[in-house]
């Protein structure tokens, strides 16, 4: 099979070195990249790619058309807007097993975090997978509730955002902005998207989210209140946490410490796990839990991206065989 990342990113370079070293898992002969715009800067980026085996496509000698109609799967890794845009053109090849989008992209397809609604992207051409704060909320509800959040009453999410990823210097601030709410009920987009993605499986999540952003460059991190219809046992909820091979724990205090053992020891210099919970600043009730966690970004997302593909290609006995092998590689249990 031959696959193209149509970016080269933050997510899309990961994502192109990861395919390529899994490529016999995936079963994937062949890893394109499309690369848009031709800049001097980027070179090294692309010689580091080349060298591994991967080729670039440059847009100044073929169409994104035309590489897209050479190939069985796109990973559509551009932001802004530009996987929208896009999608027309991967509508109109019928050859294409399937493309996902990254989180920018809203509505470009099925919302997808693994292992919350995996039934309903298999064999399905298009995927969004939702961003980094989206799947640091969404586990912790997959995680601590029942499937059918019948137990909760409702889940409350405050997320304090790194302002851009370490190796960008566009976006960064001085001071902490508080982010608007887009729903009167859900607040941001975190809950928003938390709340869609419930909704592929039939399911109602009570959800609301605020949002900070703060002068970081490493992780974001997020402080959530889930109440319940029920009493709740603190030594069960610590179970389901060690069960759910998506989530580590840590009983560090300081995001600096987490962000250099990812640069140590994750493949790639990254965390791939859902979200990391400290565990030793849990408050339980008798029916609520209070904690916080960081998130590590775009490292859940890419874990997300490959286990979508595997969904979309090879349906969802042969996908859990192969994500499980990728897994035992990539996360962490405990940093």
């Amino acid at each position: 099979m031959k696959i193209l990342i149509n970016g080269v990113g933050n997510i899309g370079t990961t994502l192109a070195c990861l395919v390529y070293d899994f490529k016999e898992v995936l079963e994937i002969s062949e890893v394109f990249v499309f690369k848009n715009i031709n800049q001097s800067w980027q070179q090294t980026d692309l010689d580091f790619l080349k060298n591994k085996g991967i080729k670039i496509i440059y847009a100044d000698n073929v169409s994104l058309r035309e590489a897209a109609n050479s190939v069985d799967y796109i990973f559509e890794a551009t932001a802004n807007g530009f996987g929208l845009k896009n999608k027309s053109i991967y509508e109109s090849i019928p050859s294409l097993r399937g493309i996902c989008s990254q989180g920018s992209e809203k509505d470009f397809g099925i919302s997808f975090m693994s292992n919350l609604n995996n039934e309903k992207i298999v064999n399905q051409k298009f995927v969004q997978i939702v961003s980094c704060n989206t799947h640091g909320a969404a586990a912790i509800i997959n995680t601590l509730c029942n499937h059918n959040l019948t137990d909760l009453r409702f889940a409350d999410f405050v997320v304090v955002r790194r302002s851009e990823d370490i190796g960008n210097h566009q976006r960064l601030v001085g001071a902490n902005v508080v982010a608007r709410h887009l729903s009167d009920i859900n607040g941001t987009h975190h809950a928003i998207d938390v709340k869609d993605m419930y909704k592929t499986i039939g399911i109602d999540c009570p959800i609301t989210s605020s949002d900070i952003t703060t002068p970081s460059q490493l992780m974001h991190s997020t402080r959530f209140h889930l109440e319940f219809n029920k009493r709740i046992n603190k030594e069960d909820f610590l179970e389901k946490i060690k069960s759910n091979k998506f989530i580590a724990t840590t009983n560090k205090f300081d995001s600096n410490q987490i962000f250099e053992l990812g640069r140590r020891y994750g493949k790639y210099g990254r965390i791939y796990n859902h979200c990391i919970i400290v565990k030793n600043n849990l408050l339980f009730t008798n029916n609520s839990v209070k904690g916080w966690a960081f998130v590590p970004q775009e490292g859940n997302s890419i874990i997300s991206t490959i286990h979508a593909f595997l969904l979309q290609v090879y349906g969802n006995e042969m996908a859990t065989k192969k994500i499980d092998t990728i897994c035992k590689e990539l996360l962490f249990k405990k940093i």
